[in-house]
């Protein structure tokens, strides 16, 4: 039997059952690797993602922006450190971030701006990507994931905080090649020290010093590299390579927290959009990590919204509901 195709030709049954699986394959292929980040469970392993790329977009900030690795895109946000806010969209994180810094909310969206600049500045050049592919909880369509990011003089978020221009918040991680969050943090706390001491940044906004950048020589870390000096890194085999942390059998995505015992809070009496960690991790069931996510996902327009959190079931919204607002 013969069948006419639109184009004119003829071609057997044989011809054209081969025709149909080599454009679906073809279809298969292309789909996979659209998705192949989005499509992958977290990973216990570090994912290293090298050549990446700032992509140009509005919702960019200092701690979280759009990035280019080959023909995908994807949107990254920072472990450990938040860049404050540029605009007055999220009022109570707005607070929160001005009280830290002990400034003004205007001033704190000025640093916020200088933080986005900081950071574009610093990703002008390729860059590399270590994630977990852990979910960030963003507002964008595009999925979210929380990184450490290495520019060519070293950790970024680690020169954010050295130069004022964001505070040790967020979600935690254990770095690549490294065994505790606790160092990293011990690290970011001495930048900030140094940083409040030359009075910059966020530290140095009432002295018009918001956009001074430190001069003193410091050495950021290089993760998942035994030589931790600002030498340029070398090149990563494959933009899927993997680093795993030394010793493997102690890698953990993220520091697990110790337990500890909940300080007793009266029903009704938390804001879900203005509590601190603190306040959020002396609920039951809630520890730093959904803390984290909580505070993330801010502004709420009531605590009702506690649902749309990643890991709070019916089960664990039933057992925190009654504690706030």
């Amino acid at each position: 039997m013969w069948r006419r195709f639109s184009t004119g030709e003829f071609a057997t049954p044989r011809i054209e059952t081969l025709r149909r699986a080599v454009v679906i394959t073809v279809f298969a292929v292309v789909w996979i690797e659209a998705v192949e980040l989005c499509a992958r469970p977290e990973s216990k392993d570090w994912i290293v993602l090298n050549n990446c790329r700032q992509i140009a977009n509005p919702a960019n900030d200092g701690d979280s922006f759009h990035v280019s690795v080959g023909p995908n895109e994807y949107i990254f946000r920072l472990y450990m450190v938040d860049a404050p806010e540029t605009d007055e969209m999220t009022p109570a994180r707005l607070v929160e971030q001005a009280k830290y810094f002990g400034i003004t909310v205007p001033q704190a969206i000025e640093v916020g701006r200088a933080a986005t600049a900081f950071t574009r500045e610093k990703l002008s050049e390729a860059f590399t990507v270590f994630t977990h592919l852990s979910d960030a909880m963003g507002q964008s369509k595009l999925e979210r994931f929380y990184a450490f990011v290495q520019t060519k003089e070293g950790d970024l978020g680690e020169q954010l905080i050295r130069n004022g221009l964001a505070r040790i918040y967020g979600f935690k991680a254990v770095p690549p090649g490294s065994i505790s969050s606790r160092v990293e943090l011990a690290k970011l706390q001495q930048l900030e020290d140094e940083a409040k001491e030359e009075k910059i940044g966020a530290w140095g906004v009432n002295a018009g010093r918001v956009n001074v950048r430190t001069q003193k020589p410091t050495v950021f870390n290089f993760f998942g590299q035994e030589n931790r000096t600002p030498a340029r890194p070398a090149p990563l085999m494959s933009p899927f390579a993997r680093v795993s942390a030394t010793p493997p059998a102690r890698s953990t995505p993220r520091e697990e927290q110790k337990s500890h015992p909940k300080e007793k809070t009266p029903l009704g009496r938390i804001d879900i959009n203005t509590a601190t960690e603190k306040e959020l991790t002396t609920l039951p069931g809630i520890g730093h990590v959904m803390a984290a996510r909580i505070i993330a996902a801010r502004p709420f327009r009531s605590a009702d919204d506690l649902k749309r959190v990643n890991g709070i079931g019916d089960k664990k919204y039933a057992q925190i509901r009654p504690y706030f607002q």
